[in-house]
């Protein structure tokens, strides 16, 4: 890529940008007529509303504010505003790295988010291509990756269930959160179309009740069988035997099988491992963070106060009630039954004799 290429006066016409940008109908992004939409998930279930993304700082806000959220599909909507601000910009080769650099500051926990900006920035490559034709390239590739991550997640995690097993759910992990069938979800969806007579247990998944506003909503769309629950609803069931098996996500995942995901998760774990129920968390290989050896090295995001006082314009607190508001806690390695990734099922003791570190490069 020509350091002088930035400073063309031509401009690519309609038909050029449609193809480097072809079209995508996905549930939560869009792309038409080379120009990106995304799903509005702060609305969701009661409107659907679609979000313009004319520029990377567009991105970030959407990102920022959870507009557009899960850990897969804000690393893959993150690549393609880049895309399309390289198709409108002829950007430098500094812009493009520093594009990225800025997006990556919208979200700190999701690891996909870092692994797609950098994939843009081509990070290691002795002689990287910035034009807008390879850096689309890229983008659509990284869409392409991410939904056939997800169908082999949702096979392996399937093969897991067995016929007629009621399973617990934490925050959303589906087509809304991935460019996919989904991580966790993806698995929930496979196994009800392979006639497995399945029951979802929702958690609401406090503060922003991803769990009851938006799994609900795509369990809804799929006609799979589901019960919605409060958080604090999940030890009564699994005391009561209604509760077979927990899928949940992974936001990012170290070395040692600790992984983060959205709060509330760690309770999980805790009360799936008292009442001996399988526990299984499910992530691309693009959310293993080969930088962290423990869980102790993830960082932690820490969103509004009025996230906790209240909830979508409606507050029960104190305005001025101190509160805490991690997005999300890490889980212990120890914990887990098995981690589903798209590469297979493993087990602690395979991840304990460094299974995930050997995934490095894949």
């Amino acid at each position: 890529y020509c350091e002088c290429s930035h400073q063309q006066t031509m401009a690519y016409n309609l038909e050029q940008r449609k193809s480097l940008l072809p079209d995508i109908n996905h549930l939560s992004l869009c792309v038409k007529d080379a120009h990106l939409t995304i799903l509005d998930q702060r609305l969701l279930p009661d409107q659907e509303v679609w979000l313009s993304v004319n520029t990377v700082e567009d991105m970030w806000e959407h990102i920022n504010t959870l507009a557009v959220r899960g850990a897969p599909l804000i690393g893959c909507a993150a690549a393609l505003s880049l895309a399309i601000h390289a198709v409108n910009s002829w950007p430098a080769e500094n812009e493009v790295v520093q594009k990225a650099e800025y997006l990556k500051t919208s979200r700190p926990t999701a690891v996909n988010l870092m692994y797609c900006c950098d994939k843009i920035s081509q990070v290691g490559l002795a002689t990287p291509d910035y034009s807008p034709q390879n850096i689309c390239k890229i983008a659509y590739e990284l869409i392409q990756e991410d939904s056939s991550k997800c169908d082999a997640m949702s096979t392996f995690g399937a093969s897991l269930i067995n016929e007629g097993e009621n399973i617990l759910h934490h925050c959303n992990t589906g087509s809304l959160a991935t460019m996919g069938a989904g991580t966790a979800l993806g698995v929930i969806r496979k196994a009800h179309s392979m006639g497995k007579k399945i029951h979802v247990y929702v958690d609401e998944t406090r503060p922003l009740l991803q769990g009851g506003r938006l799994t609900t909503y795509e369990l809804e769309k799929e006609g799979i069988p589901y019960t919605l629950i409060c958080d604090n609803m999940a030890a009564h069931l699994m005391k009561a035997g209604k509760i077979d098996r927990v899928f949940v996500g992974a936001d990012r995942v170290a070395m040692n099988g600790d992984f983060a995901n959205k709060i509330g998760t760690y309770s999980v774990a805790v009360l799936a491992k008292f009442h001996n129920i399988p526990f299984h968390p499910v992530a691309p290989l693009s959310t293993l963070d080969f930088e962290s050896e423990t869980g102790d090295n993830i960082p932690i995001e820490q969103r509004s106060p009025n996230e906790v006082r209240g909830a979508f314009g409606v507050f029960w607190a104190p305005s001025n009630s101190p509160t805490y508001n991690p997005a999300f806690d890490v889980t212990p390695g120890e914990l887990i039954t098995s981690l589903v990734l798209d590469k297979g099922v493993f087990s602690p003791s395979e991840i304990k004799q460094g299974a995930l570190k050997a995934l490095a490069g894949q």
